[in-house]
């Protein structure tokens, strides 16, 4: 029982200023050292980790046997006195006068947090609360919240108004088959893959500027290292602006983002050993004609009118480096509502914001007019009326508009030079892992 007593300090707020202190922490047993004459004890919290240290002489015969007992992974409060060690982690530890285990835990382990002896991507996931006691996967994910913090806190800035959508739709967002059905009620429905149609909708109601951070859905057969089922998008939609607006504001954010996790996020990029380089503005923006160009003389077949292959994407990425944009995609592959160009309506307002060989985001400037609108679902083999109260909108001052969507899992991807992107989910959905 945890009783009356409280933590009053967290590893990492342990320094050598509270030499001769009393503190009381709590957290799980990390690793345990046994000497014989002195036991060794690295306690970890959300924090970091910090060394408690019992020597038999100076230790309680009662406390000293308590502390033999502990097993990796028991949750303990630990009552004790600060003291500078230069030979400890940080250069402090905790001479214990009071030890009380809150939890213990099975053994053996079904993984080792500690690293030290490997465990295949599959085992992680199988026990995900134990992997994430590792403190390089907790620290991926105190730097993608910090993320999703400072993307709110900069488009706040902006002017956008946070909004929720629906993610139990009647009709596809975006065409195709990528839909999870469902049974509501008496009728089937579908898994939201995009809140595209509801953010145009919300910003023509008047509110101008628009963002939610929410899941998306999609039932896509990928089994590949950067395609999940279920992700989180950030997505912005914004009234009176082209795409290039939306480009300088995408851009803007993620050198916002990166310098905010330089600033506070200092200690996961340590245990990760990654260095975050600041980039320049504006990002470069290359033609989709100069992508085709481009991907070809690396010997990778690309024909014009055709979305880039998994290996068109390696082979752009060996010539292009950091953030940068591919716009003016051919209208035939873009959903119905990008806006086609006026000077050349076989190409769109459409870009998409590339990280080396990676896709991290899709945007374009909308259609706002209603009769091009239907036509361009009915070219897409779709029924307009199935998407009435989406047109509805467009019949009463449909303002010209833009927007963008971003996926987080794939941002942190690229901020952290992630290969795989179940790193980068507490619990990834694919087509294989409905559990745990």
């Amino acid at each position: 029982m945890l009783g009356k007593t409280r933590r009053t300090h967290y590893s990492n707020e342990i320094t050598t200023s509270l030499d001769g202190s009393h503190t009381i922490l709590m957290g799980w047993v990390h690793e345990i050292r046994d000497l014989g004459g002195i036991i060794f004890i690295l306690l970890r919290d959300r924090t970091g980790i910090i060394q408690i240290t019992a020597p038999s002489k100076k230790t309680s015969k009662d406390l000293f046997k308590k502390l033999r007992k502990l097993k990796k992974e028991y949750v303990i409060e630990v009552e004790g006195t600060v003291k500078k060690s230069p030979k400890a982690p940080g250069g402090v530890e905790i001479i214990p006068s009071n030890v009380k285990v809150l939890a213990k835990s099975q053994q053996p382990l079904p993984l080792d947090p500690t690293g030290k002896v490997k465990a295949e991507i599959d085992t992680r996931l199988d026990s995900r609360f134990l992997d994430l006691r590792r403190p390089e996967v907790s620290a991926i994910f105190k730097i993608k919240s910090r993320m999703l913090h400072s993307v709110r806190v900069f488009l706040e800035k902006e002017g956008f108004i946070e909004i929720n959508t629906p993610k139990l739709v009647a009709s596809a967002t975006e065409g195709g088959t990528e839909l999870f059905p469902i049974t509501y009620f008496e009728r089937e429905a579908f898994l939201g893959q995009s809140p595209q149609l509801y953010k145009q909708m919300m910003m023509a109601s008047g509110l101008d500027k628009v963002y939610e951070i929410a899941p998306i859905f999609r039932a896509e057969e990928h089994d590949t290292l950067r395609h999940l089922n279920e992700v989180i998008s950030i997505d912005i939609e914004a009234a009176f602006m082209n795409h290039e607006d939306v480009m300088k504001i995408l851009e803007r954010l993620v050198v916002n983002v990166i310098k905010d996790i330089r600033g506070h996020c200092k200690d996961e990029l340590e245990i990760l050993g990654r260095e975050l380089e600041i980039p320049k503005l504006p990002f470069e923006r290359l033609e989709y004609d100069e992508v085709v160009e481009i991907v070809n003389s690396q010997g990778v077949h690309l024909r014009y009118g055709e979305d880039l292959s998994r290996a068109a994407e390696k082979a752009l990425g060996e010539i292009m480096d950091g953030y940068y944009f591919i716009k003016s995609w051919p209208t035939s592959i873009k959903p119905f509502y990008v806006m086609p160009r006026e000077d050349d309506p076989s190409k769109s307002y459409a870009f998409d914001l590339m990280y080396k060989d990676l896709e991290i985001s899709s945007g374009a400037m909308r259609v706002h007019e209603h009769d091009l609108l239907v036509e361009k679902i009915k070219k897409q083999g779709l029924n307009p009326r199935s998407f009435e109260s989406y047109l509805s909108a467009f019949r009463y001052g449909m303002p010209p508009h833009a927007g963008w969507g971003l996926g987080a899992e794939r941002f942190t991807m690229a901020l952290l030079e992630i290969k795989n992107i179940r790193e980068t989910v507490l619990f990834p959905r694919d087509r294989r892992r409905l559990t745990p």
